[in-house]
């Protein structure tokens, strides 16, 4: 863990500290116990989720163990870019999550396509503490203390008449695509990008007309047909690139 995130209800103001408390058994206690051998007195890099960073310090080691917070600094920036992502498998759709958390993006929305396989719509991830605990992961990893929103909509229809899509509208196509995102020119640095990635077997006709019309280009990141969140994150990774 590169950084220990706390609830925000798990922390108290005492003496003007903020106070929590790790049980034992804790993942976070056993990490700074028996990982990081960190005993009284020890610090580490803490946060609340959804709010500062900072350092923590141990003030006991006896059950349960005890830690006094300071936490000054602001929660990293996110990077302006938004993904919207045809239904995967619910161990890629795992994956997606817990990257773009670790990659700093503003949101990420999951939608059924023409193409994708229907039962994936079913998964329950995104409602039963699943996908915030991929989110958790990625974000402890890039020592952040917040998530990407999260949203579902049961088609392609539906997510292009849904919240506003900003900055560079880009979709993925290696089927027939407009060019390439390598060579793409058409920077938008200040809003950034949205990112559209189809389910595994691609768009239909349909969604491509519905993508153009929406304002989308089409672009490909080369002919090898790739992992849904391989090509998530290949394209993220070019959006951040053209952001900076």
């Amino acid at each position: 863990m590169n950084l220990i995130l706390f609830e925000p209800q798990e922390v108290e103001t005492r003496e003007g500290l903020l106070y929590g408390e790790l049980a034992p058994r804790d993942p976070r206690a056993v990490h700074l116990l028996k990982t990081l051998h960190k005993t009284t007195g020890g610090s580490f890099d803490a946060g609340i989720i959804g709010g500062n960073r900072g350092r923590g310090i141990i003030v006991s080691v006896t059950t349960p163990i005890a830690v006094t917070l300071v936490l000054n600094d602001p929660p990293s920036s996110r990077i302006p870019v938004r993904l919207g992502v045809g239904f995967a498998r619910p161990i890629q759709l795992r994956r997606i999550l817990r990257e773009a958390a670790n990659l700093g993006l503003e949101s990420e929305a999951f939608f059924g396509t023409d193409l994708g396989e229907k039962s994936y719509l079913q998964t329950t991830l995104l409602e039963d503490g699943g996908a915030r605990l991929a989110m958790l992961e990625g974000a402890i990893e890039a020592r952040d203390t917040r998530f990407p929103a999260v949203s579902r909509f049961e088609s392609v229809d539906a997510w292009l008449t849904g919240p506003e899509k900003p900055g560079r509208r880009v979709a993925l196509d290696n089927v027939q695509p407009h060019g390439s995102f390598f060579e793409d020119g058409g920077l938008s640095p200040a809003a950034g990008y949205t990112l559209a990635v189809g389910s595994e077997r691609g768009w239909s006709d349909r969604e491509r007309h519905l993508l153009e019309a929406a304002g989308f280009t089409r672009l490909s990141i080369g002919e090898r047909a790739l992992r849904t969140e391989t090509a998530c994150i290949a394209a993220i990774v070019l959006a951040m690139e053209r952001c900076r």
